[in-house]
């Protein structure tokens, strides 16, 4: 009987369970890496593309500040876009091109990322920017000579000589208009501290700066006329080039009233937009900063060091929990086939069992491994009995031929017709089961030859009780037929006999005298059936299931009288089954046994 295997038990469910779970935990785990790390990635990206951006803008404002226009900016486009992978446009206001990094009719982007102008300057990469809007490279007419910074260089030194003295370290630093100044280590304004002891200063325009100056005064003077502002003093800007951050080139000189700031702050909006006139003529004009990729520039996304590890640990632990998933799954698959094998590989002769641990296939297996076993122990020891059943079945019948044989040569008894008659017989003995055998033998090799034609099933029985008529009354047992009409079906005659005289010969064999066997026939839907009933001592139920098995008895005693050859039956089963029909056997023990043969059935042959 075919046992059915619990769903979640089967082998193939589990098997797809674990695949199953280990997709889901590589897609869990590949998705939230591939967020994590392309996030990261994208951040670590816009934030390498805005400092990018500012320094694009901060090196083209410094050259828009220190060149009067745009012409020669080419190169210095091409070795920004070269360092920063990005396209770098440069066009006037009404989007005429000055520069491209771009291939020649590339289309601008939609909008401009920055406007460029050292004036109103949007940068804040260079120091001091924040205060004026203007860009501290844009130095103008405050560019001191050669002569003036030869000057002022000298008495920079004496001043750093002079620190040195007092044990304050400063070094000397140059703004873009070549002054110089001294800076502490920490980078804070160094010449305030000792300047005056050291009787050198700094702080004093050169003719150069001081001409600028007084035309710087003069124009924020007429801004401040024409905002119509009345000052308690005149206004005066001076140079502060003390400080390191060069926008505080000039200071407004408060004159105002205490607590008064609106003049201040109208002084101050003067004085820048009189510097942003006054740069003016020294500056590039303003330019709009296009900023983006084409199909010439390679993208830059790369992975970082951190998110390459990130993916490599993942990548490691999926493989670990697939490995470990997979060797728990495979160590509980493996150990049952692997106690199988071993089994399997040890003697026959011990008929090794395996003890069943699931209810898979594989258990299953295991149990079918543990019939399969006990049939082959079954029937090793049935092929061990029929070897000793057949030596006995030749070794008697032999013993008695032989024994009368040597005593006739030897002229111990006569050789009369009541010897040869036992001879004889016994001969008959060693011919039947000789035949048997045969018999068997075709059948076991499927060489078994049939020869159907037309019967009627009442004539088989009538034959067959005539051949046994005698056997029966010499057994004192009754043998009878019965027959339901006239069934006819197409069979072997001569193997039919054989089959059912062996039945017959069975129950005559078991019937006490004054017992009956009774041959019965007839027809059941489109099939014939057989009986062979006797009243006989019967088969005890754990012995029904072997009735069929060759050299089989019930009865364990040697004697041919009691049980015969063991081989009748065993080749009913086959004759039966050769004509495509079926045989069983039932009884209870005291009441007899009956043996039912069913067969296809035919109609009447016609005339």
């Amino acid at each position: 009987m075919k046992r059915r295997i619990p769903l979640r038990k089967r082998l193939l469910v589990r098997l797809l369970f674990a695949s199953a779970l280990i997709a889901v935990c590589s897609v869990a785990a590949t998705t939230w890496l591939a967020v994590e790390t392309t996030t990261r990635a994208l951040r670590e990206e816009q934030g390498q593309d805005l400092a990018d951006d500012l320094r694009i803008l901060a090196r083209l404002s410094g050259y828009a500040a220190t060149h009067p226009d745009w012409k020669g900016v080419e190169p210095l486009v091409t070795d920004l876009a070269e360092r920063t992978g990005r396209r770098i446009a440069l066009t006037t206001t009404d989007r005429t091109l000055i520069a491209d990094s771009a291939r020649k009719g590339t289309a601008l982007p939609l909008g401009a990322a920055a406007t460029v102008d050292p004036l109103h300057t949007d940068t804040y990469t260079q120091p001091g920017a924040q205060l004026s809007g203007v860009d501290p490279r844009a130095v103008g007419p405050y560019r001191i000579t050669a002569n003036e910074r030869s000057r002022l260089d000298a008495i920079a030194e004496k001043l750093r000589t002079c620190h040195a003295r007092y044990s304050v370290d400063v070094r000397i630093e140059h703004t873009p208009s070549g002054r110089p100044v001294l800076l502490a280590s920490d980078g804070s304004d160094g010449t305030d501290s000792l300047s005056e002891e050291c009787g050198y200063g700094l702080n004093a325009p050169v003719p150069t700066e001081r001409t600028a100056i007084d035309a710087l005064t003069r124009a924020a003077r007429t801004c401040l006329q024409r905002h119509d502002q009345r000052l308690e003093a005149p206004l005066y800007l001076y140079l502060n080039p003390s400080g390191r951050n060069p926008q505080s080139r000039y200071i407004v000189a408060k004159y105002a009233k205490e607590g008064d700031e609106q003049p201040l702050k109208t002084a101050q909006s003067c004085a820048d937009s009189a510097l942003r006139a006054q740069l003016d003529p020294y500056v590039a004009p303003v330019a709009d900063l296009y900023l983006g990729g084409d199909d010439t520039t390679p993208p830059r996304f790369d992975m970082s060091p951190a998110n390459k590890a990130k993916i490599i640990g993942v990548v490691g632990l999926v493989l670990a929990v697939t490995v470990a998933v997979t060797a728990v799954v495979a160590t509980r698959l493996v150990r049952p086939l692997r106690a199988l094998t071993e089994a399997a590989q040890q003697p026959p002769e011990l008929h090794v069992r395996v003890p069943v641990t699931t209810r898979d296939e594989t258990g299953i297996l295991a149990e079918a491994f543990n019939d399969l076993t006990e049939r082959r122990e079954r029937i090793e020891a049935q092929r061990k009995a029929m070897v000793s059943d057949i030596a006995h079945e030749l070794r008697s019948p032999l013993t008695n031929i032989r024994g009368w044989l040597e005593v006739t040569r030897d002229g111990v008894v006569d050789p009369d017709p009541a010897l040869l008659g036992s001879l004889h017989e016994e001969a008959m003995v060693l011919q039947r089961v000789i035949d048997d055998l045969q018999d068997l033998a075709a059948a076991d090799a499927g060489t078994l030859r049939l020869h159907p034609e037309p019967v009627r099933a009442d004539d088989l029985l009538d034959q067959v009780a005539a051949a046994h008529r005698v056997a029966a009354a010499g057994a004192g047992v009754t043998l009878r037929t019965e027959t339901d009409g006239s069934p006819w079906l197409d069979a072997d005659p001569v193997r039919m006999r054989q089959a059912l005289g062996n039945l017959v010969s069975n129950a005559l064999r078991h019937t006490p005298a004054g017992g009956t066997v009774t041959l019965a026939a007839h027809r059941n839907g489109d099939e014939v059936v057989f009986t062979v009933s006797d009243t006989g001592t019967g088969i005890a139920p754990q012995d029904l299931p072997h009735v069929f098995e060759r050299f089989w008895r019930a009865e364990k005693s040697r004697s041919r009288r009691t049980g015969g050859s063991g081989l009748g039956l065993p080749i009913v089963r086959h004759l039966v089954t050769a004509h495509r029909g079926t045989i069983t056997a039932a009884s209870e023990p005291g009441t007899g046994a009956v043996f039912t043969i069913r067969l296809p059935g035919s109609g009447a042959p016609q005339e």
